[in-house]
């Protein structure tokens, strides 16, 4: 897919913040054919000149908002000198047959893949939008170098991350997630979500699956990920192992961390998001 001239970005909300600004925006997304909110914290280095930024795609049922509230990113990323951007996790108000009967699928949870089936395609294309829609624009209307990008996520954004990251690596130079959804064709998140949005035929759900692209096509560079071993999730979606045993067949560079007593949320995000960050504007600055 195709961008060519941004649209225009309406304002919400910005705010003073560790000397940076932290900014709430919305625009006409073309990947999706919906209004699309995003979110950026520029650092105040950005007001001497273009800095990189971080994408992070945040997990099921949060929105562009969940990241920058909760994770305590921006002083981090201040010191840093790099710009933090999110969006929303899907579409909204398309009203689809079914979009909002689950909180695991349709609204929330549009899995950052380009969608092929009915009524799904040619709205749920938040690969696409991820890839470049997303930054293109951030990159015509914010102080961001168009050359250094980098990408994280939690759950079902972390598998995003590293999906987005090993399909396209030319464009991301840095990757890394917290509690990944790392084999979704081998679990009932993903199962659902692939059989819906994909189609029938699993062969194509591979083309979204992080531990089966790594097997064929390492990613440049090092994957750092954070699981915590008292995650709810871990051995029925998350699956941190299929990565392992992916990356000893193609040699891929995995900084695997298991962390005991951490679980699924933010509160987990928080206490090694330093870490990230850092990793991040290493590769990045």
């Amino acid at each position: 897919m195709s961008i060519e001239t941004p649209t225009s970005v309406e304002i919400r909300g910005e705010h003073a913040c560790f000397g940076g600004r932290q900014g709430f925006y919305s625009h006409q997304a073309k990947s999706t054919g919906t209004k699309m909110n995003f979110s950026v914290y520029l650092p105040p280095q950005a007001t001497q000149g273009k800095v990189p930024a971080v994408y992070y795609l945040a997990g099921l049922t949060c929105t562009e908002e969940t990241f920058m509230i909760k994770a305590g990113a921006q002083r981090l990323a201040a010191e840093a000198g790099l710009a933090l951007v999110t969006c929303d996790t899907s579409p909204r108000g398309l009203n689809l047959p079914g979009d909002s009967d689950a909180w695991d699928f349709g609204v929330g949870a549009g899995f950052y893949l380009d969608a092929t089936q009915a009524p799904w395609a040619g709205h749920y294309c938040m690969g696409s939008y991820v890839n470049l829609e997303l930054p293109t624009l951030i990159e015509v209307n914010f102080p961001v170098l168009d050359d250094r990008r980098g990408i994280f996520g939690h759950s079902m954004g972390g598998h995003g991350a590293l999906v987005t990251a090993l399909r396209h690596p030319q464009r991301w130079q840095s990757v890394s997630a917290f509690a990944p959804i790392s084999n979704p064709v081998a679990v009932p998140w993903g199962q659902k979500a692939f059989g819906n949005y994909l189609g029938a035929d699993q062969e194509r759900w591979k083309d979204y699956d992080a531990s089966e692209l790594i097997r064929t096509r390492a990613y440049p560079g090092l994957l750092l990920v954070d699981q915590g071993n008292a995650d709810q999730f871990l051995e029925r979606e998350l699956k941190p192992e299929a990565l392992e045993a992916a990356a000893k067949v193609s040699g891929q560079q995995l900084w695997l961390r298991r962390h005991e007593g951490y679980d699924h949320s933010y509160w987990f995000i928080q206490s090694f998001i330093a870490d990230h960050i850092a990793h991040h504007a290493g590769l990045l600055k």
